[in-house]
């Protein structure tokens, strides 16, 4: 049986969940014998993980401004 190249995106549907019942066994099944799709997979994981710790915050300037763009919005159209 041919091996199937599996690209990034594959490996991401994969591990999202987003495969179809059959892609999820041929992938599965790949991974057993392919090492090097193995690396590929495990280098998403952790990129996954990092990219889930990561906490952006607005500065508070920004908020600040935004509320303000928006009440000077909202008096314009009470007028």
């Amino acid at each position: 049986m041919p091996m199937t190249k599996f690209t990034p995106e594959h490996l991401l549907q994969y591990l999202y969940k987003e495969t179809s019942t059959k892609e999820t066994a041929a992938i599965a099944e790949a991974l057993k014998h392919d090492w090097t799709l193995r690396e590929k997979l495990a280098v998403l994981k952790t990129s996954m993980e990092r990219l889930d710790q990561i906490r952006e915050t607005p500065r508070t300037e920004v908020i600040l401004n935004v509320l303000a763009y928006a009440r000077e919005k909202w008096a314009e159209e009470v007028e």
